[in-house]
């Protein structure tokens, strides 16, 4: 995100094509690290599914951002993140109720922590996303062999 002080206003500006790339490029990283751990484990949520929320949030804040409208409006790119997220809200009430049993909640959760990551590297806050990114994949490893533990 490029963000300029003008006359005490914060300004949100269009980024170029090689800013633009980088940012999809790494919110597709993200998902990719983060759907094939799933992917590896069997689970429903799985490469595709969590590579296309991350991807897909990060297009979906980016649009208002390069059509200049997050420069003119900056409530556009909050209205954005808010339309991602519930979205995202269908896609894993979709994941979690199969039949009339509650299961995948984890999965559900997975693919809200991409879309999350996608709206922060579309931002510009990849740096965060990245982190986040392994956060996530640390916890899907490491405290699952906890969680058998106890």
């Amino acid at each position: 995100m490029s963000i300029h002080e003008s006359s005490g206003l914060t300004l949100i500006t269009p980024v170029s094509l090689v800013e633009l790339v980088f940012r999809l490029g790494i919110a597709l990283l993200a998902g990719i690290v983060i759907g094939l751990e799933r992917e590896i484990k069997g689970k429903p949520a799985g490469l595709r599914t969590n590579l296309l929320v991350s991807v897909g949030s990060a297009l979906f804040v980016l649009i208002p951002i390069q059509l200049g409208i997050a420069q003119e409006n900056p409530d556009s790119l909050t209205r954005a993140i808010a339309g991602v997220i519930t979205g995202v809200g269908f896609v894993g009430a979709g994941t979690i109720l199969k039949s009339s049993k509650i299961q995948g909640l984890t999965s559900a959760v997975t693919i809200w922590v991409s879309a999350g990551i996608g709206v922060a590297i579309g931002c510009g806050l990849w740096i965060i996303g990245l982190i986040v990114a392994v956060m996530t994949l640390v916890i899907l490893r490491v405290f699952s062999r906890f969680e058998s533990y106890l």
